[in-house]
């Protein structure tokens, strides 16, 4: 069936849909499919297997099998090097067998996101429109006089990324969920704050937990404002577009005053969106991937 798709010019993904449709969970995986097609592209036109040299066809037993199904059953985020380290078999070996035997696919977990109702999706999705018309997609001058801005908190070690919490799944069996977890009790909160060319400036919250309005008009926005002066000398804060989310901090009555006070404009922002600002796609989301010892 592979070879008649690939004969027709059926792309790898319509056939490995073609193959799920027909066979259901005892379809091969979609990694099978590229190295038939692979091998297809090299002129292979027998659909017999090759006589193999050297381990793999060796190691690759109902033994070998069983055990990997084992391992996979307690502890579904095993990787190669531990599959190798306990089996004794190279990773050659173990690919073939997670992938032509057990039919295991490596999934990601998929986060579990607020439920917004149709009215709040709209207007994320308005406001986005709204966004690209007044900016010209990105290409208006404007973008550069705006900073993002968010607080994150900085952990001493993260245990878990996303990728990291992929786990081995057979099939028919429902992909992983992840909750969002506390991480550790080392870190530190900062304020981020960048624009279209890098950083403007990094502001700890010294020995703080939350953020409030008065902290953040008396602390951080100066010292922000400070940052982007030094970057602009000739025209410092003037023109300045200030973008960050709802929190509370950030739409108090006595930080709207600030703003108005040093002619600093707001850009508009959804409700409960707070995924839209950048610092939360961009920034928080990509820090503490490494182990970090101070801020």
């Amino acid at each position: 069936m592979m070879f008649y798709d690939f004969m027709l010019n059926i792309s790898v993904e319509q056939s490995y849909h073609n193959l799920v449709e027909a066979f259901q969970d005892q379809a091969p995986s979609k990694r099978t499919v590229e190295r038939w097609y692979l091998d297809f592209r090299r002129e292979r036109t027998s659909l017999h297997d090759e006589a193999r040299s050297g381990r793999p066809s060796i190691a690759v037993t109902p033994e070998t099998i069983a055990a990997a199904e084992t391992l996979i059953r307690e502890d579904s985020r095993i990787n190669y090097e531990q599959f190798a380290e306990t089996l004794k078999i190279e990773k050659a070996a173990i690919n073939i067998i997670l992938h032509d035997y057990l039919g295991v696919r490596r999934l990601l977990a998929r986060w579990i996101s607020h439920n917004l109702s149709e009215v709040q999706l709209e207007a994320r999705v308005e406001w986005c429109k709204f966004m690209l018309k007044k900016f010209m997609g990105g290409e208006s001058k404007r973008v550069y006089d705006i900073p993002t801005c968010d607080e994150t908190w900085i952990y001493q070690y993260d245990p878990d990324t996303k990728r990291q919490s992929s786990i081995w799944v057979f099939p028919g069996e429902d992909p992983p969920i992840k909750a969002r977890l506390a991480r550790s009790v080392g870190k530190k909160m900062v304020a981020a704050f960048f624009c279209k060319t890098g950083p403007v400036a990094i502001i700890p919250l010294g020995d703080r937990r939350t953020v409030n309005a008065d902290w953040y008009i008396n602390n951080c926005l100066p010292k922000a404002f400070e940052a982007w002066s030094s970057l602009r000398p000739k025209t410092g804060i003037r023109g300045l577009l200030l973008h960050h989310d709802n929190a509370s901090a950030h739409t108090a009555a006595k930080t709207l005053d600030f703003l108005a006070e040093n002619s600093v404009q707001l850009v508009s922002h959804p409700p409960y969106s707070p995924d839209l600002a950048s610092c939360d796609f961009s920034y928080s989301n990509n820090q503490g991937k490494e182990p970090w010892n101070k801020v």
